[in-house]
């Protein structure tokens, strides 16, 4: 209970500072890769530069006299004129400080990634799993096998289980994926800014239909997912599009 409670007030602390990137998971998770990126880039060329600094000081046949002999490094000994340490601390509090504050950034980025946007604009989808494909179950019980239909620009979250055996939702272009469990269920969101159809699949060998177990989910513009949804009606009807399982 401790351990959560600390969690939360980190995770609203960071949030509420503004370092932490919002929006949708694809942006958010570029964010990440940039940042891994360019620290990862900046390092590696500290590292060589000064690796290469090195090699050209103490190059052999450099013709530049004794000057350098009595700096020169001797096998077996240990070398003199580093200041008694300072420049290992240094190293040690410098490599210290980026890494902590990276890890740091980093959970208070994904403790939104997990926890999902409170708006309170978010639309509910129900996912099941079966072998071999996929139903989507809307607010008004509306059930269809195959497709799912969302509003442009708004948060969607997931709830995901499964009829069967264990299965994996995963939407590879909009940073989705999560486990479909028998018994249980599991959250996640996304958010698609941009119109289209995006192709979702199965991410856990589930049996010899797992390669055809797949689904597409149809971004709308706000006005025609609304004209569709109309024609859903209320009842628990399923569409006459219902995919029909494979048995296998």
């Amino acid at each position: 209970m401790f351990i959560v409670t600390v969690r939360d007030e980190l995770s609203a602390h960071v949030l509420q500072t503004g370092i932490v990137p919002r929006g949708t998971r694809a942006f958010v998770f570029e964010r990440i890769f940039e940042v891994f990126l360019v620290l990862g880039t900046l390092v590696g060329v500290v590292v060589i530069g000064y690796m290469l600094y090195n090699a050209y000081k103490y190059r052999v046949g450099s013709g530049r006299g004794s000057d350098l002999d009595v700096d020169r490094p001797v096998l077996g000994e240990l070398p003199t004129g580093g200041g008694g340490g300072k420049k290992l601390f240094t190293s040690f509090l410098l490599s210290t400080v980026v890494v902590v504050s990276l890890v740091s950034w980093t959970y208070g980025t994904l403790l939104f990634v997990e926890e999902g946007p409170q708006a309170e604009d978010t639309m509910e989808v129900r996912v099941e799993g079966y072998q071999f494909g996929w139903r989507f179950v809307y607010p008004n019980g509306y059930a269809e096998d195959g497709t799912l239909r969302v509003p442009q620009n708004q948060s969607v979250r997931l709830v995901v289980t499964s009829d069967d055996v264990f299965h994996n939702f995963g939407i590879p272009e909009l940073r989705v994926k999560t486990d479909a469990i028998p018994g249980t269920e599991t959250e996640t969101w996304f958010r698609a800014e941009e119109t289209g159809n995006y192709s979702a699949q199965c991410y856990e060998l589930c049996g010899s239909g797992h390669s055809f177990m797949r689904a597409t989910v149809v971004v709308m513009e706000p006005e025609e997912y609304e004209a569709w949804y109309e024609t859903t009606g209320g009842s628990n009807s399923t569409s006459n599009t219902t995919q029909e399982r494979v048995s296998l």
